[in-house]
């Protein structure tokens, strides 16, 4: 899969690989902002992807900032359809309790190349029975 990166901004990072074989490639900020406790923030990358049809770029947030400052991207996974040719923008929050510094060229998150299958839509009025049948939120319990 050939993912093609366009700078839009002449800080731009292209994203990278730390590791072989890891799953996420960094993602870095083209400005500099503070994130309040409980404070939400669009942070640009100043990139745009194109992605091939058939994959999407997962969004997700590096676990070293989640763990040391409580800074989580919001929506995550975030989704980047392969249709999209726009800035890709990281939303990040801080459930931490202190400010924390978004400082340009630093790593913000992490993007995921997964593959996605278009479903076929089929209106039913009956579905298949299981075990399960309609237990949700907490139905098997903590033990």
């Amino acid at each position: 899969m050939k993912l093609k990166v366009k700078k839009i901004h002449e800080d731009a990072k292209i994203p990278a690989y730390a590791h072989e074989g890891d799953s996420g490639m960094d993602l870095y900020s083209v400005e500099e902002t503070i994130l309040q406790p409980g404070e939400t923030k669009l942070v640009k990358t100043g990139l745009q992807i194109a992605i091939q049809k058939g994959f999407e770029a997962q969004v997700r947030p590096k676990s070293g900032l989640a763990a040391k400052f409580g800074i989580t991207v919001l929506n995550t996974p975030g989704t980047v359809d392969s249709g999209y040719r726009g800035e890709v923008i990281v939303i990040l929050v801080n459930h931490g309790k202190e400010e924390y510094k978004v400082e340009k060229g630093k790593k913000i998150a992490q993007m995921v190349i997964a593959k996605v299958e278009e479903a076929e839509i089929e209106e039913t009025f009956d579905l298949d029975e299981t075990t399960r049948k309609d237990g949700g939120f907490g139905s098997t319990g903590l033990n």
